[in-house]
């Protein structure tokens, strides 16, 4: 890990790193933009045919492989899991489904005068696809977090795609109930989910992290079809004064070892503390390879002048992950996608199990939006109604307007009404 001062010699090269880190953005590699391009052209003009060439040659499935998986495999591989595992599984799905209820908003109407009632009506949307990765590391969490605050929205139809999936991954699809659930990863998933095939119905959204050919091809066809977020590489900041090294290290550590090019980030004014968390993270990562490329190309550490300097420059970076030393440190956080408090709120703890969503925003997206969360699957629908009493009383300010912007089709609209404007 490189350690910077932010102040003194450093201070320059402090400040430019800062503002490179502050101004970065999740970038879409225009190779895999290309790529993603030509599949996504191929699978909207050649249908299930271009879907499985492709899924053929990227994700390594037989020509004689089918697609979609059936129910049976995702319920075998649920009852043949290990007892460990599907506790495991049952116990994070529990706490992700109640913090998602809990996110939940209600539908409501109120008076606004006498004679007009507003509100909202929350909905579902119809139809959402979940992407799951299949990579480097197989990733049933994700199908948790993913599916679980789309079935609390009401979602009726709920959609799996994942190149290989893992038995884990099906088992955690058999414990969901998924019924729909496709053998297909890649730029060549998301245009069937987008666009349809004559064996997969599009979607009306695309949820999910993925590589760089799934985030390519999540941003062109983001005007067709509504995506969450584009995912970038996994980010985390530690931000303390007191913390134990040992755990701050080894939150970095296990970020950094999602990805090579992850970024790992401790902030602090207390310099003995810096020294002592750099050389605990170096220790851990030793036998990590690739936390350890991570931490020694991504890793920083930042020794501010003062604990306020500190919390400024956390805000500033919006880290997809933030780690606090205690409750009272929430007063000044404005820009992070999740935040743990204190010593023993592990980050991994909150990966997999804690209950908020470990899909979140990357890149400085924290600073305006937050993580995937049951919002993401619904859509709130407002609603007006007018008797005669209140078109009198507000008809007159509504003419008013809509003559200053020459409107005069919604004058008469109004005035038909009963108004006198």
């Amino acid at each position: 890990m490189k350690v910077l001062r932010t102040t003194g010699r450093d201070a320059k090269r402090a400040e430019a790193l800062i503002a490179k880190l502050e101004n970065r953005r999740n970038s879409i590699d225009e190779r895999a933009v290309l790529v993603a391009r030509r599949i996504i052209d191929a699978v909207r003009r050649g249908g299930d045919a271009a879907l499985r060439r492709h899924a053929t040659r990227l994700d390594g499935i037989s020509q004689q492989s089918r697609l979609r998986i059936s129910e049976d495999e995702m319920q075998q591989a649920w009852r043949e899991a290990p007892s460990a595992f599907r506790l495991a599984v049952q116990i994070a799905a529990k706490n992700i489904r109640g913090f998602a209820q809990w996110q939940m908003p209600k539908s409501w109407t109120f008076e606004q005068v006498p004679g007009l009632t507003v509100g909202q009506q929350v909905q579902p949307l119809e139809s959402v696809g979940c992407y799951v990765p299949g990579g480097r590391y197989p990733l049933p969490s994700t199908m948790l977090m993913t599916v679980t605050p789309a079935q609390v929205a009401g979602v009726k139809r709920v959609v799996v795609v994942s190149p290989k999936p893992a038995p884990e991954t099906l088992a955690v699809a058999g414990f969901l109930g998924i019924t729909e659930f496709y053998r297909v990863g890649g730029a060549q998933a998301v245009a069937a989910l987008a666009y349809g095939t004559e064996g997969i119905a599009r979607v009306d959204k695309i949820v999910g992290p993925g590589n760089a050919y799934v985030t390519a091809a999540k941003k062109l066809v983001s005007f067709d079809c509504t995506i969450d977020m584009l995912a970038g590489p996994t980010e985390i900041v530690v931000t303390s004064e007191k913390g134990d090294p040992a755990g701050i290290a080894s939150d970095l550590v296990a970020q950094a070892e999602h990805d090579p090019v992850a970024l790992a980030v401790f902030i602090t004014a207390n310099s003995a503390l810096a020294s002592r968390v750099i050389a605990e993270a170096n220790r851990r990562a030793a036998t990590n390879p690739i936390a350890r490329e991570s931490i020694k190309d991504n890793g920083i550490i930042f020794v501010t002048e003062t604990v306020s300097e500190a919390q400024t420059l956390t805000n500033r970076l919006a880290p997809e992950h933030l780690t606090v030393d205690e409750e009272s440190d929430l007063a000044w956080v404005t820009n992070a996608g999740s935040v743990f408090v204190g010593h023993y709120s592990a980050q991994p703890l909150g990966d997999y199990i804690s209950g908020p969503n470990h899909t979140l925003p990357t890149g400085g997206l924290a600073r305006v939006r937050g993580g995937l969360s049951v919002l993401d699957f619904l859509k709130l629908i407002t609603v007006q109604k007018y008797d005669r009493k209140a078109v009198k009383q507000l008809g007159p300010s509504a003419i008013a307007l809509a003559e200053a912007e020459g409107l005069h089709g919604h004058v008469e609209a109004i005035r038909v009404r009963g108004a006198n404007g």
